[in-house]
């Protein structure tokens, strides 16, 4: 039997509902205070109780400042939720223990992979264990090779010359121009051909499925990120109705689009047989050369690349631009150190730029490197991370954590805590990351945890970097950019990575000719 969603068929559900919510906030009370006697009970010490999760869901519109204001209060809290509890650190301690000493003990567990395999499956950031260790070895393989690392970068220039041929239309016209959807069309059109060794132009609107796609995933995206504080999701999604109907509606146009892109690809290998690994550099093409051809596997892995590769450098890059728009001075001063780097004078082509932006220019490039960390620090694009607790668990900090408990750390809340970052730590400040030689510095992944740390490090973070400041170099040494709305502060969507709501509207003006 098929529900739809109706007013008549809500109305008549709400006695049931409102008996239902009733019952359930009962249940919440009474084992707040069996977990916490039990907790009393088996541990000594236990991490004081900061919000429940009906605080977090009234505070859903704010969620990252208010745990923020948490966190300032106390490097660790628990959070008490109707079914289990959550405990969120800040302590570079803490979690150096969880995701390195002993990681082991913390994974996705059943509760992460319940919220997010309608969209990633079984793919390598929703599995443990056999399924996560097969897949990372093979996609470390695949992110070590030479033939990779230089096929990317010809796509990254490829698709930063198509992005700043658009801005500088809307320069020619002195039109204002929304960069944040540009960023995430042109990383998609990358990922896709990196990944899948697929054209799919979306930046230019040519390719209609692959702009259908594009919208689905961003749904699908934030619909899933709502599981995590949607206390009714699972009756939503019995019912298909409301965010739950949303995001099947989407999975549905996801998986007729990828499927498709892998069947073609398993085509096109069984046509060039032995001269295949010759003309291919795309991820999917060397899996298939390791005899990887099952198309669900297939398609959950490529989905988690495209996330990562697609929101997290489309973010990061719309929140650089942001800031050094908000920091004129440090734009000039990234704008020059490209120029210098590359060694373009005033008069050269965005294409002679591009061909300038090599390896050994990149590597030049520490001021830009520094923004670009101080930009993932302030507004990682993965702002909460979350583990499940395997078995009980003492911390290094000496309080208790038990079986079943999901724990978090959130980067963005970090980045803004001064016990980490100084009194100064809420200021956008590349220089923090420059040392006295005028290279880039390192910070620990356990205080820096953008790119998480110990053996789930992320595989693609120098891809990660090589992406955006490709991108960086040949649009700042391009054009200068102002915001259309100079004094508004920008405000982020909540979603699984962290978007600039609204977008981000810029003027570009020329700064070669």
């Amino acid at each position: 039997m098929k529900f739809k969603e109706s007013s008549e068929y809500l109305l008549a559900l709400k006695p049931l509902l409102s008996t239902l919510v009733a019952i359930i906030f009962a249940v919440f009370l009474i084992k707040i205070s069996g977990r916490r006697f039990s907790i009393k009970r088996r541990c000594h010490r236990y991490h004081p109780i900061a919000c429940t999760i009906l605080n977090q869901v009234f505070n859903l519109h704010r969620l990252l400042d208010y745990m923020t204001e948490l966190t300032a209060q106390r490097k660790t809290y628990r959070s008490l939720g109707f079914f289990r509890d959550e405990v969120y650190t800040a302590d570079p301690v803490n979690i150096e223990h969880i995701l390195s000493t002993n990681f082991a003990n913390y994974g996705k567990g059943w509760y992460h992979h319940s919220v997010l395999k309608d969209l990633l499956g079984d793919g390598i950031f929703a599995v443990d264990g056999e399924k996560w260790k097969h897949q990372r070895k093979a996609a470390s393989y695949q992110f070590s090779t030479k033939l990779l690392r230089d096929f990317s970068s010809s796509v990254f220039k490829s698709n930063a010359v198509k992005l700043a041929g658009t801005v500088s239309e809307a320069a020619i016209s002195n039109k204002s121009i929304e960069l944040q959807d540009l960023f995430m069309k042109s990383a998609l059109d990358s990922v896709f051909k990196v990944v899948l060794g697929v054209e799919l132009d979306t930046m230019c609107g040519t390719y209609e499925e692959g702009t259908r796609f594009s919208y689905a995933f961003d749904e699908a995206n934030a619909a899933t990120f709502y599981r995590y504080f949607g206390i009714s999701w699972k009756i939503k999604w019995l019912l298909n109705i409301g965010s739950e109907a949303v995001l099947r509606k989407s999975i549905k146009v996801i998986d007729e689009f990828v499927y498709k892109l892998i069947r073609s690809k398993i085509e096109e290998v069984q046509k060039l047989e032995n001269d295949f690994h010759v003309r291919n550099g795309d991820i999917l093409s060397r899996f298939l050369e390791l005899k990887e051809t099952d198309p669900k596997y297939l398609r959950d892995i490529t989905l988690c690349f495209i996330m990562a590769g697609k929101d997290t450098t489309a973010t990061t890059l719309s929140w650089f631009l942001y800031l050094i728009c908000k920091h004129p001075h440090i734009q000039e001063k990234i704008a020059q150190e490209i120029w210098e780097a590359t060694e373009i004078g005033d008069g050269s082509s965005i294409e002679e730029l591009a061909a300038k932006v090599t390896e050994d220019s990149l590597e030049k490039m520490h001021y830009l490197h520094a923004a670009l960390s101080e930009t993932l620090r302030l507004y990682p694009a993965v702002p909460v991370e979350g583990k499940f607790c395997l078995s009980d668990d003492t911390w290094p900090d000496g309080f208790c954590v038990r079986k079943g408990d999901c724990i978090g750390f959130c980067p963005y809340v970090m980045g803004r805590m001064k016990f980490l970052w100084g009194d100064e730590a809420q200021k956008f400040w590349p220089d923090r990351w420059i040392d006295e030689e005028g290279n880039c510095r390192q910070e620990s992944p356990f205080k820096f945890t953008a790119f998480q740390a110990g053996p789930r490090i992320c595989l693609g973070k120098e891809f990660a970097y090589r992406q955006m400041k490709v991108f960086s170099a040949v649009l700042l040494g391009s054009y200068k950019f102002k915001l259309v709305h100079p004094n508004q502060s920008a405000k982020h969507r909540n979603t699984l990575t962290l978007q600039i709501d609204g977008g981000l509207h810029v003027h570009a003006s020329h700064r070669l000719s």
